[in-house]
């Protein structure tokens, strides 16, 4: 398979050499899209029910969730799912709420899903943020793994705080402003950096968290 991330971590080198020793470590960025079988819809809605649970939980109500919809949850489809129905597949209703709430701002183009690729990262956290649940960390973990956009800092992840303050020897763990301008020198390619940072806290770490 092509290197995709080559000139992201030849630039990111030659911006840090502490990050160029934590690459090096780390190997090739084997970051990729993630294609989600019911789409980007279904990777939003497992989102919001994996958020504040235990993984085991989270997972076992997904499972019930998606089979109400043969494992692919449209917005209509959820919207005509009675309530009693969601909490008897152990949503909870703030849960319920939120996933009809995403569902309600897909279909009147406040989320449009399916020309999403055509707007602005900015434009798209916003747009994802006015849905119930959704906040910027999420709407950045959608960035990253279901788009792939190459230049995403996600500074309120704590994995990528404690990477950064590892790779640079920090004795103490960034805050989220601190963090902000240090990504700076790695425009165009933060997410790379970001997907270093993980890596430097485990090794073996694809995502930062199940729900991505």
């Amino acid at each position: 398979m092509p290197d995709r991330w080559g000139e992201a971590t030849a630039a990111l080198a030659a911006a840090d050499p502490a990050l160029a020793a934590a690459m090096a470590a780390a190997g090739p960025c084997t970051l990729r899209r993630r294609r989600h079988p019911g789409g980007a819809f279904a990777a939003l809605a497992r989102s919001i029910l994996f958020q504040q649970l235990a993984t085991w939980a989270a997972a076992a109500i997904h499972a019930r969730f998606a089979a109400l919809y043969d494992g692919r949850p449209t917005p209509g489809a959820v919207l005509a799912t009675p309530d009693e129905a969601l909490r008897a597949a152990g949503l909870s209703g703030a849960k319920a709420a939120s996933i009809k709430d995403l569902a309600t701002k897909v279909l009147d183009g406040t989320v449009p899903l399916a020309g999403i690729s055509g707007l602005s990262d900015q434009e798209i956290v916003d747009r994802l943020c006015a849905v119930r649940g959704i906040g910027p960390w999420t709407a950045q973990m959608f960035l990253i793994f279901q788009l792939n956009r190459p230049d995403v800092w996600p500074v309120g992840d704590l994995g990528v705080r404690g990477g950064y303050a590892r790779v640079h020897g920090l004795e103490r763990v960034p805050s989220a402003a601190e963090l902000a301008p240090a990504g700076e020198p790695y425009r165009p390619f933060r997410t790379v950096a970001a997907w270093y940072c993980w890596r430097a806290i485990d090794p073996e770490v694809s995502a930062p968290s199940p729900e991505w």
